[in-house]
């Protein structure tokens, strides 16, 4: 074998070596043609933009202003700037609003014409407006149209859906006035609040209707505008739109109206509880020549054609003797929204009968309750609202009060206010430990506990040391549920309350336990509704019954409801029951007791006296009492066993005489002393969780007796009639009785 040379085999080896500087060279070329590229680009982009401006500058130049006429340039070119960026800004904000429009029947929706009946079938109140209305724009008196724009809006037909001038003149006059004496919205503006927002008074609300406006303006005609504005606003009274206006104030067609009544429904746009009719006439007429005038500004009308009017003003019709339940209305209304939306034929049809569970007396005595607590008492405690739900045990509202005055504010207390419970919320707490392994009789030390830096201090600022739960609950101890929710768990209490019926999310809190986080009147009465009826769920609801336009029932609660379910153990709630009893008869609230009846419940107070609470049941009724104030100023020393107290013993006292009384689930009557001196006439011995206790009035006993009778009598007859032909008669009289 030969070997190769020296040098072949350095060749043979070097090529590998030697290929790599090689195409690195060609890498570093290629990325210095980019850089070259692209400094290239800038700086020929620079030159491109410097030469323009220099020669956008030099052409400014020719045009060079001096003095107010150069200030006026800067000022315009500023404005322009800030103008631009600040309508970004807002149009960022406005977004929201336009959620609202993407719906197709954004007209339509939620509106329904209901006529509202009691429990028993007679009509209570009317609800809802009909935007397809049978009165149309072109039959509606040219007065009402006139005194409508002449008082809301005089530029309607020439602005775009905002009047800068008509708000400048606004500021102005205000300005002048030293008040607010006109606004500057238009009636656009006011129809896109109406249709998509709402009475909120901040910056933000104000921005979505300006946008809004410019919507509906560019999305329908003026005609369109103004008939859904004459259709939506808000009259006073409950009622909405000029046509059930003019019905309920005048009980007329509103083709039917002269000009000095429609002044007068022109005078409450603005503020229609301050100038209804039936509340305060003298300024509903002072409002309504008010109209005339501007009617006359705006050259609508002469001096002339408006004197008799002047002279001869409107007469609304009498309704100071009428106690219409408004707020629950409002709320039955929006009971019927939610079964619209379950059932596709009662959203089909929105002119509907709803037959509800008010019982108007009851409602009468809710209502004078309310008022005659305040009335004695509220100004010297410092107490100026309330509010009361009353239901039978299986969730069927009764009465509700929202409020002091629906007349002065429409906001229902009772329904969407939320409110810390105080020592009312305990009923919760112990019922979770009796499902936790406590009894009544379990004992807990009543002592200091802290939790991190916060402590529970009782209303007597002392410590019984060792109590039983019993005791710990009549006294409305702080620190012992706070110590039992220690032991299983906060989280334990919320899935009770809500498993109760507590609607609103419940904030997981150390102060959880003494009543901390805010709940309803309603939900508090639904969730110890659960108390009264041995166990079962008895969600708070108003609807019977609800039929179309042509008499066809589209939904009957017992025909399309599922029945209640068991929440809590029957036997743990007939303890409760017990410990709530002693409450009434040994604890906070003596001053809810009833003669010859048993009643339970629960007294709550918060801190610094803001908010007092009464829940309280009975075996026929369960109801919640709430007093303070809207701007949760503090109370004169006002706690849950004074006024709410007895403001509810003064309505169920009223309640319950008369009908036939419910056991209440574990607790007998003769075991109570004050009860064994004072037994009821009648009680109701069927305790069994489907017995419903029957709510009939003394009234409504003898009026069935009376039928009775009078069948006896025709039956008699009857069989005297037939006596020659067919024998003696057989009649079961016990029977027909």
């Amino acid at each position: 074998m030969t070997d190769k040379p020296q040098s072949d085999v350095v060749e043979t080896g070097n090529p590998p070596a030697q290929k790599p500087p090689k195409k690195r060279n060609r890498i570093r070329r290629f990325f210095l043609a980019i850089d070259a590229l692209i400094d290239t680009a800038l700086w020929k982009s620079g030159t491109a933009i410097r030469r323009i401006f220099e020669g956008y500058d030099a052409f400014l130049r020719r045009f060079r202003a001096k003095g107010i006429w150069r200030v006026l340039a800067e000022l315009s070119s500023d404005g322009l700037t800030y103008g631009l960026a600040g309508f970004i800004v807002v149009l960022a904000f406005a977004q929201p609003a336009f959620e609202a429009t993407r719906y197709a029947d954004w007209k339509t929706t939620d509106d329904f014409a209901v006529t509202f009946l009691d429990r028993f079938g007679k009509e209570i109140g009317r609800r809802g407006i009909v935007l397809n209305d049978s009165v149309p724009l072109e039959e509606i008196p040219d007065s009402l149209i006139k005194a409508t724009l002449a008082t809301e809006d005089r530029r309607f037909f020439s602005h775009f859906g905002i009047d800068f001038f008509g708000t400048f003149r606004a500021m102005v006059e205000n300005a002048r006035a030293g008040g607010v004496v006109q606004g500057g919205s238009t009636l656009t503006q006011q129809l896109a609040k109406n249709l998509f927002l709402t009475n909120e008074r901040s910056l933000s609300r104000k921005i979505k209707e300006a946008y809004l406006a410019l919507w509906l303006e560019a999305n329908l005609s003026k005609q369109e505008i103004l008939k859904l504005y004459l259709d939506r606003a808000y009259m006073g009274g409950g009622v909405f739109g000029v046509t059930a206006a003019s019905e309920f104030y005048f009980n007329k067609n509103v083709r039917e109206l002269t000009l000095a009544e429609s002044a007068m429904l022109a005078g409450l746009y603005k503020a229609p509880t301050k100038y209804a009719p039936h509340i305060n006439l003298p300024a509903a007429r002072a409002r309504a020549n008010e109209v005339l005038s501007n009617m006359v500004q705006a050259s609508f009308l002469t001096e002339g054609q408006v004197i008799g009017a002047r002279r001869n003003p409107a007469l609304a019709v009498d309704r100071s003797q009428e106690q219409l339940p408004e707020y629950f209305l409002d709320w039955a209304l929006e009971e019927v929204k939610k079964l619209a939306r379950r059932y596709p034929a009662l959203a089909r049809d929105r002119i509907v009968t709803v037959r509800t569970t008010l019982d108007p007396a009851l409602q009468r005595q809710a209502d004078l309750a309310v008022e005659t607590v305040l009335r004695e008492n509220g100004n010297l405690r410092d107490a100026r609202e309330a509010a009361m739900v009353s239901m039978i045990p299986d969730g069927a509202v009764v009465a509700m009060v929202g409020g002091s005055s629906y007349g002065e504010s429409q906001f229902n207390r009772a329904v969407n206010a939320l409110r810390q419970p105080g020592s009312s919320f305990k009923p919760f707490v112990y019922m979770t430990a009796f499902m936790n392994g406590y009894t009544s009789d379990s004992v807990v030390s009543d002592r200091p506990v802290w939790i991190g830096n916060w402590s529970p201090k009782n209303y007597s600022r002392s410590y019984r040391g060792a109590v039983t739960l019993k005791t710990a609950l009549t006294k409305s101890i702080n620190t012992i549920p706070v110590i039992l929710s220690l032991d299983f768990g906060r989280q334990k209490i919320i899935d009770t309350a809500y498993r109760m019926g507590l609607t609103h999310e419940l904030e997981n809190s150390v102060s959880l336990p003494i009543g901390s986080s805010e709940v309803s009147v309603i939900d508090m009465a639904s969730a110890y509704s659960v108390f009264a009826n041995g166990g079962t769920k008895a969600a708070a609801y108003a609807v019977l019954e609800i039929k179309n336009s042509a008499g066809k029932v589209l939904y009957r609660r017992e025909r399309d409801e599922p029945p209640a379910v068991r929440v809590l153990p029957e036997e743990k709630v007939q303890e409760m029951n017990e410990i709530l009893v002693n409450v009434v008869e040994a604890g906070t609230a003596r001053r809810a007791q009833i003669d010859g009846v048993v009643a339970a419940g629960k007294t709550g107070t918060t801190n610094a006296y803001r908010d007092a609470w009464f829940v309280g049941y009975t075996g026929n009724f369960a109801t919640a009492v709430w007093f303070g104030n809207d701007d949760f100023t503090s109370t004169r020393r006002v706690t849950g066993g004074s006024l709410p107290a007895m403001a509810w013993q003064k309505y169920n006292a009223f309640a319950h005489n008369g009908i036939e009384l419910a056991r209440m689930p574990g607790v007998d009557p003769e075991s109570l002393p004050r009860l064994a001196r004072t037994a009821p006439a009648t009680l109701a011995t069927d305790t069994s969780d489907t017995a419903q206790p029957r709510v009939l009035k003394r009234r409504t006993q003898d009026l069935l007796l009376q039928i009775g009778q009078d069948l006896r009598l025709l039956l008699e007859q009857k069989s005297a009639d037939a006596a020659p032909a067919q024998g003696p008669a057989n009649t079961d009289v016990a029977a027909v009785q």
